[in-house]
């Protein structure tokens, strides 16, 4: 039978993790400049992309990790990094420029992974997977982590709404404050994954 409380922990847990909200203006700041049929297929690609990676990672997480000999921790400061460097680029306005516009999928990387796809999201569904021990639970599980993202696709489908409002000025101050955003998120992703190590040692 379908457990409702599965379905509504993990869906909560991924959430927060994935944070629907706050990737809003980030969305925003990296599809900048680009025509809206083209953010419309970038946000859908975004959301295909991290359900791909949660999918295979939900169904073959530990033998992936195990053969890579990659640790979770190690997977989270390499998230944390990848993040950085991308927060640094919209802090210092280097997506502005042409080449990074127009020729640069931003829908795979960052947006789809390590964003939306990360650490986090990545090991949250590999342990919801791995306990659930019946057909019932594992399909609440499968449809928490599809619902999950059918909200992250409204949410960036929909944020182009704003582009239109807020218009190039606001564009750029999105921009800046996702740059600080993200480096944050960054940061402390990498602090959580050297804590690890730290205990785990």
């Amino acid at each position: 039978m379908f457990d409702l409380a599965v379905f509504g922990s993990l869906f909560l847990t991924l959430f927060v993790i994935m944070d629907p909200p706050g990737i809003t203006p980030i969305f925003l700041a990296l599809t900048a400049g680009r025509p809206a049929k083209v953010q419309r297929r970038m946000a859908f690609q975004a959301v295909c992309v991290a359900g791909g990676v949660i999918t295979v990672f939900g169904v073959l997480g530990h033998q992936i990790l195990n053969y890579l000999h990659v640790s979770v921790p190690a997977l989270m400061i390499a998230g944390g990094l990848l993040l950085l460097l991308i927060a640094l680029d919209l802090l210092t306005g280097k997506t502005d420029e042409p080449k990074q516009t127009k020729d640069v999928n931003v829908a795979l990387v960052p947006l789809g992974m390590p964003l939306l796809a990360g650490p986090g999201a990545i090991v949250s569904v590999i342990l919801a997977v791995q306990k659930a021990d019946s057909v019932g639970l594992q399909v609440s599980v499968w449809t928490a982590i599809l619902a999950i993202h059918v909200v992250l696709w409204l949410v960036m489908r929909y944020s182009l709404l704003i582009i239109r409002v807020i218009k190039d000025g606001g564009v750029v101050l999105v921009t800046r404050l996702a740059g600080m955003m993200l480096s944050a998120i960054a940061v402390q992703q990498i602090i959580n994954g050297v804590t690890q190590v730290i205990q785990g040692s």
